[in-house]
């Protein structure tokens, strides 16, 4: 491909140095027309600005798409990856990675939309993140021309930067005059910082890193409760409120914010081959996961249970590498969604001081039976003598086997 073959580019634009950067590149290397893409996915900043930049570096009113995805984003793909409690590596709630498959969709419709024959993103040819867009791209539409400026320009790093924004007139951000102290992505489920005073995994992060949390030692002295509903095993209510999806998580959010809940300093392992560390704040997500494991642990049968909890890690590790689109994934969704037909009910929760602490759980499809587990007398519903023969049943292998060995 040469940059001769491309008419037309939907850039995923955010509005900031990097982006702007980008579109600025784009036009001057590939003198073709830059269409941008703004996705509002909960980030919490002002969109407008990113607007009036385009606007101000040559982009005509009508190339300009800023579109409120927080609704979808929370709807379709936040709550069906929670239905699977999904955990990459046991403990990153994979905010960053399940938004590309939605900003990806978007630009595709977007390219289709207005006949432009290639995408463009910002992510780094050391990341994961340039395997997620790309991957969505090629899933929906194996044809597309996809324009990777991180990969292909020849700036060496963020003074190269400056300096080509400076002699394009490209206004810099104060604290960006230097280098930044760490980059961030941010939705509605959660905040990522990463890079410069976070690459040694060996030195605490400082406070400035935190944006969506209080410090769990800084958290009120009192307890918050508050009451979570379920159906199909998504959340629809909040203290007996019916809430839309992306409402739900936005209050769950401003609670765990006030907690402290849903830190995490996390060294992973990225697909493309190297460690690196990373600061999450997943305030509104934590609590979630935690109503989620418990309105199951009342509603779903043992044998589904585990079974989902043996089909997770493959789960998160799919949608982590980028896999959202591909036929496994979805394969598991379908098996994830049979699972949660009778998750429902209502699980009480306590937030302190970073903790988040199940009260209880209740549910008119419950599988808990007050009648079997009780130790006072329990009217004949179970038999212990039964169990005699149960465990003599599951010790006949082992039995057999001790009794070779005994014979050695």
């Amino acid at each position: 491909m040469t940059t001769r073959d491309i008419k037309k580019i939907v850039l995923a634009y955010s509005g900031g140095l990097d982006t702007s950067i980008i579109l600025k590149w784009l036009q001057e290397t590939y003198g073709c027309e830059v269409v941008t893409f703004t996705a509002d996915l909960g980030q919490g900043e002002e969109l407008g600005p990113a607007r009036e930049k385009a606007l101000m570096l040559g982009i005509k009113p009508g190339n300009i798409f800023i579109e409120d995805l927080r609704e979808e984003f929370v709807r379709d793909y936040v709550f069906p990856m929670f239905r699977a409690n999904a955990l990459y590596e046991g403990q990153y709630l994979l905010g960053t990675s399940i938004a590309r498959p939605l900003i990806a969709k978007k630009q595709i419709e977007i390219a289709a939309q207005v006949g432009a024959d290639a995408v463009c993103h910002g992510a780094t040819g050391k990341g994961n993140d340039q395997v997620r867009f790309e991957l969505g791209y090629y899933a929906l539409n194996p044809s597309i021309k996809i324009v990777a400026p991180w990969r292909e320009w020849s700036f060496k790093g963020r003074d190269d930067l400056i300096e080509f924004a400076r002699a394009h007139q490209i206004p810099i951000a104060k604290d960006k005059e230097g280098e930044a102290p760490f980059s961030v992505d941010a939705n509605l489920l959660h905040s990522s910082s990463e890079g410069k005073v976070l690459e040694d995994p060996a030195q605490t992060p400082p406070g400035i890193v935190y944006m969506r949390t209080l410090s769990p030692m800084e958290a009120p002295d009192q307890p918050t409760e508050v009451r979570i509903g379920f159906a199909k095993g998504d959340a629809v209510s909040l203290d007996g409120k019916p809430l839309s999806p992306a409402t739900i998580l936005a209050r769950l959010n401003e609670l765990g914010r006030a907690n402290g809940i849903g830190r995490l300093d996390l060294v992973e392992n990225r697909f493309v081959g190297m460690k690196s560390r990373g600061v999450y704040e997943t305030p509104g997500g934590t609590i979630l996961l935690a109503a989620h494991r418990a309105i199951e642990s009342i509603t779903l049968d043992r044998g589904a249970a585990h079974l989902k909890d043996e089909m997770m890690p493959r789960y998160a590790e799919l949608i982590y590498n980028g896999f959202w689109f591909s036929p496994e994934r979805e394969m598991l969704q379908a098996l994830i969604d049979k699972s949660q037909q009778q998750v429902e009910g209502e699980v009480r929760l306590t937030l302190y001081k970073g903790n988040v602490i199940v009260a209880g759980r209740s549910s008119a499809k419950s599988l808990y039976s007050a009648t079997l587990v009780t130790f006072e007398d329990d009217k004949g519903a179970y038999d212990q003598k039964d169990a005699e023969g149960f465990i003599r049943l599951n010790a006949l292998r082992l039995r057999t086997l001790g009794l070779r060995d005994k014979k050695k």
